[in-house]
């Protein structure tokens, strides 16, 4: 196994466009953008069945392969990691850091794809520079799902997968689904594909029964009832901007704040579901048609129904720092609205491209209001070679 050259790969963070909350459940539309702030993992060779993780955010493991599972080096018997990892904070599971789990998830979902196609399983040194967090804090532009995607594709690569987009998406759900099931897993798409992109969400606890059942090279070949991607135009003669509110939030938090009050099945749910796809449909077709005006319209209407879900559930979606930053937005004739599940992270905004002095009076007042520009492009490219 000497000599296996490097592999570097490279994921974009993303930004929620409409579509929160109701993306969650299997079907449901969202649209999503790929952000110029990137998840790098590198891959090198190192003998035997040891894996050594690192990261520029603290937590390092040293494991060895048991099977297609990887346990630390001191714990020979231990459980499976991934499957351990709930993401809540504490270990991993079997000694692995929490801050990792993603990463070994994702070097096990392809390490089961190998094993059955009897493949073996290399050491290998893996290291994540991430640029989507400050000193630490996350942004909320989709960490997770990027380091999720750049270590299916650079620890498949090195150990000389060659595999196209959809299959390391469908290789980044199964292994976030293990972790996390009721992510939507909307970022690991943007991550991927990369630019404005409308998304449906597979049924994950099926893909995962599916990957059980009969392995992972079938549930890589079969069909995903409900799941569709595809990349959109980005919109004409509008310029997006994108605000950071000073606090990191969980949307796995704010998610099971919604399951905690029993809203799915109710008529909430159901009015809720209805109004936002409608709005994600109408965003599309202003996106493709490329009607400014349509979009701002429905970036408004967006911002209004996750306000009447926050009034109805109080979940805490809108901050004041949030609200402040949609203000100053509207107040200059743009749309903005929280991205994501709120309750702090980021808001984007929608201004129009040839009034830079607007833009920069909106920059002005979100910094006035302690919310941070934040220096970002649209991605157009996904997950990718450095």
């Amino acid at each position: 196994m000497t000599g296996r050259p490097t592999v570097v790969r490279r994921a974009p963070g993303k930004l929620f466009i409409a579509g929160e909350y109701a993306v969650v459940d299997p079907g449901n539309p969202a649209v999503l953008v790929a952000v110029d702030r990137y998840v790098t993992v590198t891959v090198s060779h190192l003998p035997g069945t040891t894996v050594e993780i690192t990261s520029d955010l603290g937590p390092r493991a040293r494991l060895h392969w048991q099977d297609t599972r990887l346990t630390p080096h001191d714990d020979p018997d231990g459980p499976d990691n991934a499957d351990g990892a709930d993401g809540s904070g504490g270990s991993g599971g079997g000694g692995v850091p929490a801050g990792l789990a993603y990463v070994v998830s994702a070097a096990q979902t392809v390490a089961r794809l190998l094993a059955e196609r009897g493949l073996p399983l290399p050491g290998f040194r893996l290291s994540v520079d991430s640029r989507l967090h400050d000193n630490g804090t996350k942004y909320g532009l989709g960490s997770s799902g990027a380091v999720t995607v750049a270590a299916v594709d650079a620890v498949s690569a090195f150990c000389g997968l060659r595999l196209p987009p959809e299959t390391r998406y469908r290789l980044a759900v199964l292994a976030t689904a293990r972790i996390d099931p009721r992510a939507s897993c909307g970022d690991l798409a943007a991550s991927t594909w990369g630019g404005w992109i409308a998304y449906r969400a597979p049924d994950r606890a099926a893909v995962r029964d599916l990957a059980a059942r009969h392995g992972v090279h079938e549930a890589l070949r079969a069909p995903w009832p409900q799941f569709a991607v595809r990349r959109l135009p980005a919109p004409a003669g509008l310029s997006l901007e994108v605000g950071w509110s000073g606090s990191p939030a969980s949307t796995t938090a704010l998610v099971s704040g919604l399951d905690r009050r029993a809203w799915h099945g109710s008529d909430s749910h159901r009015a809720f579901v209805a109004a936002t796809t409608d709005c994600v449909r109408a965003c599309v077709t202003a996106l493709d048609h490329q009607d400014p005006h349509g979009l701002l319209k429905q970036i408004r209407r967006a911002r209004r129904e996750l306000a009447r879900l926050d009034d109805e559930i109080g979940l805490g979606i809108f901050t004041p720092r949030l609200t402040a930053l949609c203000d100053a937005a509207e107040a200059a004739g743009g749309a903005a609205k929280p991205s994501g599940a709120g309750g702090g992270d980021c808001g984007i905004a929608l201004l129009d491209a040839d009034a830079p002095r607007d833009i920069e009076h909106v920059r002005e007042r979100w910094a006035a209001a302690g919310v941070l520009p934040l220096p970002l492009r649209p991605a157009a490219e996904g997950n990718e070679k450095q």
